[in-house]
């Protein structure tokens, strides 16, 4: 059974697919009104035409393009035009690409940049005084490549260690004030990702299980309402973020150019 329908909102960006659908969907089924993003307005649209029916949820859909200059504020903008207020931002959206930096497309890096660190921060700044009188939280999706240099991927992972660094950073200067912020950081996770990343090649992606979307949807869920500063599915991942604290830096670049490197 659908639960009971709340007064409180969730934003969710990159919600057409992966780790942010299940995220949301996590929200819809606790009865959390939504507030969905993506590039993909038809997919978007489907979406929340069976939540509505399915859980009895609010689904607002706001398709948008967070690679282009300007879309961040022009969805907040959107979001206070429509009247509504944001109790849970989750900042999913993000891409990666793969190769040889030297090889890579450098419009898809700077767009790569724009979604994983500039709209992330800039939506957290715009929405964070609403989430301050909600008493709101915050869920930011890094990435276990937060916490080492991934060379053949090397912008991607210099992102997400800029999320997580941040993440806790802001989770510090709110403390005590009933907001929290969560860092999510999963491993290789079946969402699509890697194909829009083209890493097909990639030797890692051969030897690798990877984790459902919807497994690390329902940690992550967890994770941010009990108030996790950072979390990390999966004990092999936690296994492997330990290890690396205690190796040094150049060791660990040379291992990730190891198992990352096209097979």
């Amino acid at each position: 059974m659908p639960a009971s329908p709340s007064a409180h909102t969730a934003l969710v960006t990159g919600a057409s697919g992966g780790i942010g659908r299940a995220i949301a969907e996590e929200f819809a089924r606790a009865g959390t009104n939504l507030v969905l993003s993506a590039r993909s307005e038809a997919t978007l649209n489907e979406i929340a035409a069976d939540w509505r029916a399915r859980y009895g949820v609010t689904v607002t859909v706001l398709p948008t393009d967070l690679s282009e200059p300007g879309a961040p504020a022009a969805l907040a903008g959107r979001v206070v035009a429509a009247g509504i207020g944001i109790d849970y931002l989750v900042n999913n959206a993000g891409f990666g690409t793969f190769g040889l930096f030297a090889q890579t497309d450098l419009e898809a890096t700077l767009g790569m940049l724009r979604v994983n660190i500039e709209a992330l921060t800039e939506l957290t700044h715009r929405f964070l005084p609403n989430i301050l009188a909600r008493r709101g939280r915050i869920l930011n999706v890094a990435s276990t490549a937060s916490f080492q240099p991934g060379p053949y991927m090397a912008v991607y992972c210099a992102s997400k260690a800029y999320v997580l660094s941040f993440s806790e950073a802001l989770a510090a200067e709110l403390g005590g004030t009933g907001v929290t912020v969560t860092a999510l950081c999963p491993g290789a996770t079946s969402s699509g990702f890697q194909e829009r990343a083209r890493m097909q090649s990639s030797g890692f992606l051969k030897r690798m299980r990877l984790a459902t979307s919807d497994s690390v949807a329902a940690a992550g869920y967890q994770a941010m309402m009990a108030g996790r500063a950072v979390y990390i599915p999966g004990f092999a991942n936690r296994l492997m973020v330990f290890s690396v604290r205690f190796a040094p830096r150049n060791m660990v670049a040379a291992l990730s150019k190891r198992v990352l490197a096209p097979a």
